[in-house]
């Protein structure tokens, strides 16, 4: 399989998924900026969509969303419970974390990077973004991860966003909870592996 990335991006969460996961495949670079992969293609060409990530199988389907990467490889080792059985509540639960962080974080904070946004807007997303994390934080209470005492996919996602909402300088300072949770999912070994493949600090 092949994963297109980029570093730091929500990617990243994907890129988690893979080494958590076990599965072998291929990490290639595409920008962001430029819609280009390293040797100069046209990464438009590869997803008209434009954005990472993108998860091509080995018959050549290809894959994208966030969410669906996150179950679909879960998916490819049920024995190591990454996601609930399908069809169980908690698997139901986990999809509604995974649907919060893409819809109510991912865009929320993800906005921030946009250099064309005003600041007027920028502050609304902020003051939302911080709101909604403080739901998370409450959630988190008496927890290791998003779904108890076991990681999950969802975690993957919401550590990535986590990076981001230190990278915008969100104020997350009293938010013990989700402190000690993205402590403990940096300390993980496929966290750790992930943030040095792309160059970020570990």
């Amino acid at each position: 399989m092949k994963l297109y990335f980029s570093p730091g991006a929500c990617s990243l969460s994907t890129h988690i998924a893979m080494l958590e996961a076990g599965l072998p495949f291929e990490a290639v670079q595409a920008s962001t900026k430029t819609h280009q992969l390293l040797d100069g293609t046209d990464y438009y060409t590869i997803n008209p969509k434009g954005y990472v990530p993108l998860l091509e199988l080995d018959d050549g389907t290809r894959l994208t969303e966030v969410p669906v990467l996150l179950q679909y490889i879960a998916d490819q080792v049920p024995e190591k419970k990454l996601a609930p059985a399908a069809g169980t509540m908690e698997r139901y639960r986990e999809q509604e974390w995974l649907n919060f962080i893409t819809s109510e974080l991912h865009k929320g904070i993800g906005g921030l990077f946009n250099p064309a946004m005003p600041e007027a807007a920028k502050a609304l997303m902020r003051q939302k973004a911080e709101t909604r994390l403080k739901w998370v934080d409450a959630q988190l209470e008496g927890k290791d991860y998003t779904m108890g005492s076991a990681f999950t996919m969802a975690d993957a996602y919401l550590f990535v966003m986590g990076t981001w909402a230190f990278h915008q300088k969100l104020d997350v300072s009293g938010l013990k909870h989700f402190g000690a949770f993205m402590a403990r999912m940096k300390a993980r070994p496929a966290v750790q592996k992930a943030l040095q493949a792309e160059g970020l600090p570990a």
